[in-house]
């Protein structure tokens, strides 16, 4: 995954140091060498995070921090802290004014590059919210959500996961009076418990035996009721390389123990601002979308939706894969209107949307086209990737028979998939074409296929 950072701090030297480090994994670097110039760059320069000096002249880290997280146009950039102040409270002014983490100078390469990576895969997912926010107001509806540092945090509730007696009673006192609090002492009670009742953020031990702490941060990122939900895990101080393991497969945040109770609370309201944020942007655009761009039977966005963000996700994409689109036609689908009423064509093709949904990525999105046409969109995918997505589809649809309600039952119904993947500077509607070609193509050699658009 590419990104834009920027970096800043007053010396020059350690911003040729981290530049040369970041420039080496392929990330492009954009520089600062204060407080203002940051400010500046922020807002004109597009980064997609922030590597940020604390001690600066004049206007220090954590001011400029305050203020990019006050301005609505920047407030979405995650920040990392670096710093040569180890002690807890300076976290815990840095989180305060809206880091996302920290880093210690000297910076350890591979414990950067871990929270790099795993903060740019929430922006990720949270640029795409915002994108389809900003389709919605072109399309004249309401405008979107920003990230506020002001929460009503004693309303928010969490799940710690700790077999250790004598920890959880401690960590319990520490959490007490802040947040609503559930705790579970082995995994599967976890992750029952977190499918049942929505949490703000889950705190994970490390040293967890039933099963291990990391194998549980693993079914949490794969369990669809807790995909998104922050997860803080809690490390020992010679626990690195789990940590960095952990950062990997998704999680959000971590303290080392011991425990300092006032970061500890300070990272778990920056976990609840997220996640609260996250979900803020996905109900006001949920909202949005279904005053003017959803299909009324599907509850698919419609053509007119999808064409927009289409052409928006072509003109601001930076991604070295671009972005791959698919067109899907049931096969003579008109026969199962002539057949049984469009009293159950209607139905087929809301169980089609629905298995579309259900068989795509959170990051993409589902349309549809007209009649028994539709589209996917899968932003910033390699081809190879969108091939495993679309033969998904293509087995969820046609080898699944759907109930109606008609004497015979169930039907099976095929579909024909024509797919591609985006070139530098491509139209939408070139792009749409070459897929809608390839469908064509799919149709005319039997159906029932997926082909790729050709060169």
């Amino acid at each position: 995954m590419t990104a834009r950072i920027l970096v800043v701090d007053d010396i020059r030297t350690n911003i040729k140091v981290l530049e040369a480090k970041l420039t080496s994994e392929y990330y492009e670097v954009i520089t600062a060498a204060n407080g203002p110039e940051a400010l500046d760059s922020a807002v004109h320069g597009n980064p997609d995070l922030i590597l940020l000096d604390v001690m600066m002249p004049g206007m220090d880290g954590f001011e400029v921090c305050r203020r990019l997280k006050a301005d609505p146009a920047t407030a979405h950039i995650p920040v990392i802290m670096v710093t040569a102040l180890g002690d807890p409270e300076d976290r815990v002014q840095g989180l305060s004014a809206g880091a996302d983490d920290f880093l210690t100078k000297p910076v350890d390469d591979v414990a950067m590059f871990a929270r790099v990576r795993s903060l740019l895969r929430v922006k990720l997912m949270l640029d795409e919210l915002r994108m389809r926010e900003r389709t919605s107001a072109s399309l004249g509806v309401l405008s979107p959500p920003v990230p506020s540092l002001d929460e009503d945090y004693a309303n928010a509730r969490l799940l710690l996961v700790e077999d250790n007696p004598r920890d959880q009673v401690r960590l319990q006192r520490m959490i007490e009076g802040q947040f609503k609090l559930d705790m579970q002492s082995d995994g599967a009670g976890a992750v029952a418990e977190a499918r049942r009742q929505e949490y703000d953020s889950i705190v994970v031990s490390l040293s967890l035996k039933n099963p291990d702490g990391l194998r549980l941060c693993s079914q949490l990122r794969t369990t669809e009721e807790t995909r998104n939900v922050p997860i803080l895990l809690l490390v020992g101080p010679d626990d690195q390389r789990a940590l960095v393991k952990g950062l990997e497969i998704g999680v959000t945040d971590y303290v080392v123990r011991p425990i300092d109770r006032n970061e500890f609370i300070a990272r778990l309201r920056a976990q609840v601002r997220r996640k609260r944020y996250q979900e803020r942007l996905r109900q006001h655009y949920q909202q949005s979308i279904e005053m003017a761009v959803t299909d009324p039977l599907t509850g698919l966005y419609n053509r007119r939706y999808m064409a927009s963000h289409l052409g928006t996700l072509l003109s601001q994409s930076a991604s070295q894969h671009g972005t791959a689109a698919l067109i899907l036609d049931l096969d003579h689908f008109k026969l199962v209107n002539d057949t049984y009423g469009h009293g159950v064509g209607d139905d087929v093709l809301r169980e089609i949307g629905a298995r579309i949904v259900r068989n795509i990525r959170g990051m993409d999105m589902a349309c549809r086209f007209g009649g028994e046409e539709f589209v996917v969109l899968m932003p910033d995918t390699a081809l190879e990737s969108a091939q495993v997505v679309s033969s998904r589809l293509h087995r969820a649809i046609s080898e699944v028979p759907i109930k109606v309600n008609a004497p015979v039952g169930q039907l099976i119904v095929t579909c024909s998939i024509g797919l591609g993947s985006s070139r530098p500077g491509e139209p939408a509607d070139t792009l749409l074409k070459r897929i809608d070609d390839a469908l064509y193509k799919a149709k005319t050699a039997g159906r029932n296929q997926v082909l790729i658009a050709t060169e």
